[in-house]
């Protein structure tokens, strides 16, 4: 791991955090893809970077407050400042995700964007930006997994002394690696599904069920026990939420997937 980028010798020492970098670059990424998409399926690109920046607003303070308000709420109590203490690690996506929606919806509506295909626009976005982001919480050592019973070759040690929330010493699941590589397989498939792509928000749908399952499973070698169960110790509030918004995906799918059948058909 490597919680600190670099150092500069300004301002009385100012210091650039990996974690911070990643979600950035993460940020960057996505803000990318949308520009290019928006502008190939002709939809205002200006309008989309407005919608970005509320969603990074949204995105950064939903995963915060979702953070503390499941693993952190004592030391949030003894010092409210804590919730703007990123650089340390702490977003919970499903957080940021939730309030990110919320936004979106409203930011929609006022200018009468296509909702459906905003959304296919972000999927790809959402999922790459992720897989990046992920690589910031292993360097800060945060979304640690759990202690392996035996050495294996995917084990990953962090070190003594170095800031990190991962116990040291110890040989964990790298459950960071695990899901970064997932979303990247992900948005892989994404780009198959856009490629023969039947109607709008069959990517976002493909994204909201893909990424419950990949969430739901990775929840399953985490060892951050501080995040929080609904069920102690078998159903995390993660994986509860994945259950839910992956029926959701599912049965936006087929209705989608239904509607576009029937209209298809009435052609």
């Amino acid at each position: 791991m490597h919680p600190v980028l670099i150092k500069i010798p300004i301002f009385g020492g100012l210091t650039i955090h990996t974690y911070g970098v990643m979600v950035a670059l993460g940020f960057v990424l996505g803000i990318l893809w949308v520009v290019r998409e928006s502008k190939r399926v002709g939809v205002d690109p200006s309008k989309m970077l407005d919608l970005v920046f509320y969603i990074i607003i949204a995105g950064i303070v939903g995963s915060r407050v979702f953070y503390v308000a499941i693993s952190q709420r004592s030391e949030f109590l003894a010092d409210p400042l804590v919730v703007l203490k990123m650089w340390r690690g702490g977003l919970v996506f499903y957080g940021g995700l939730i309030a990110s929606v919320i936004v979106s919806f409203i930011f929609i509506r006022k200018y009468r964007l296509p909702v459906l295909l905003t959304a296919d626009i972000f999927a790809p976005a959402i999922a790459i930006g992720h897989a990046v982001g992920r690589i910031g919480c292993l360097m800060a050592g945060c979304c640690y997994g759990k202690a392996l019973s035996h050495s294996a070759w995917y084990g990953i040690t962090f070190p003594d002394g170095v800031g990190s929330f991962a116990p040291s010493g110890i040989e964990l699941f790298p459950t960071q690696l695990f899901e970064s590589f997932g979303e990247i397989v992900i948005f892989s498939l994404l780009m198959l599904v856009r490629k023969f792509k039947k109607f709008d928000g069959q990517l976002i749908s493909v994204y909201i069920i893909l990424y419950a399952i990949l969430r739901y499973v990775n929840e399953l070698f985490r060892g951050d026990q501080v995040r929080g169960f609904l069920i102690d110790p078998w159903l995390s509030t993660s994986q509860s939420i994945s259950i839910v918004i992956f029926v959701l995906g599912v049965f936006m799918y087929l209705k989608l997937w239904r509607r576009a059948a029937s209209i298809n058909r009435g052609t």
